[in-house]
């Protein structure tokens, strides 16, 4: 791939980092400016050579781009195109490696200028970690990458998306962004609510002698709770931005509870032994296939 002249990351934090770092490795960017709210980072970025040079704002971020990744929360980045859109210069490629896509995109469709084009990206790697200091050049290494082209996504601009991530080492699939936001509604957003539930249930629960019970856990709910780890305002902005998919799955989620729970109630072994082996089988098919 022909390397960037100038890439602009917006938000430098463990995807953004990562993506600066694998780019600076490989060459496919001569010079790589950063963007933030926490100048204090964004000057550490650059001490340790993860970016060239430090925005002051998001105008000079914009400014002379061939490249903008935002990685920033997706419930900011419409306030971020909006104040960058006077300022990005006709040919630059826009993408972005957020969890959601669908209002997403029907948003930036009516904020990009044109000449400018944005294509859809969600990169499946990342970690209960979070910040520029736990990236690696390694992280999207291997990984899967989601691009949502539209209607409306120029073609050569889409190849180029893609071809990007299959350069750092990611395999690209392509889906529709309602597609999209429906399977990770289910793989993804549904499973981490559930788990942030699950801690917040239990995490203050007292007994008559112990203050905090969720002590005395074994490996079974450690394993689990790596997800209640992840980034409130994050995934704060994919519930809000991925709404009804998730209230789908929370509906039928509730109703599979219901019924353990109602088989639980009857002491019913049959249904509870039918259950936990219907699990177990999907459980099996999904680990074989990854």
């Amino acid at each position: 791939m022909v390397p960037f002249e100038r890439v602009s990351i917006i938000g430098v934090g463990l995807l953004g980092g990562s993506l600066a770092k694998v780019m600076r490795k490989i060459g496919l960017a001569k010079s790589i400016v950063g963007y933030g709210r926490n100048k204090a980072n964004l000057a550490e970025a650059k001490r340790l050579n993860i970016i060239d040079d430090a925005a002051p704002n998001i105008k000079l971020a914009a400014k002379d781009a061939d490249l903008i990744v935002l990685c920033s929360p997706v419930g900011t980045i419409g306030q971020l195109i909006m104040e960058m859109a006077p300022h990005i210069k006709p040919g630059c490629l826009v993408t972005d490696v957020g969890s959601t896509k669908e209002a997403l995109a029907l948003e930036m469709e009516k904020l990009i200028p044109d000449g400018i084009f944005f294509v859809g990206a969600h990169p499946i790697a990342g970690s209960d970690k979070s910040g520029f200091l736990a990236s690696s050049e390694t992280l999207y290494e291997g990984a899967h990458c989601i691009v949502t082209p539209t209607d409306k996504t120029e073609p050569s601009a889409l190849k180029r998306v893609i071809e990007l991530w299959e350069t750092i080492g990611m395999q690209v699939s392509e889906m529709s962004i309602k597609e999209h936001d429906f399977i990770f509604g289910a793989v993804s957003h549904l499973p981490h609510i559930l788990i942030f539930a699950l801690m917040n249930t239990i995490g203050s629960l007292k007994s008559e002698s112990h203050d905090k019970i969720a002590s005395f856990s074994g490996t079974g709910l450690k394993d689990i709770n790596r997800l209640a780890g992840s980034e409130p305002i994050i995934w704060r902005d994919i519930c809000t931005s991925n709404k009804d998919s998730i209230l789908y799955f929370l509906d039928l989620f509730q109703e599979t509870l219901s019924h353990l729970r109602l088989g639980i109630e009857q002491e019913n072994g049959a249904l509870l032994t039918q259950q936990f082996k219907i699990a177990n089988q999907h459980r099996l098919k999904l680990i074989s296939k990854t």
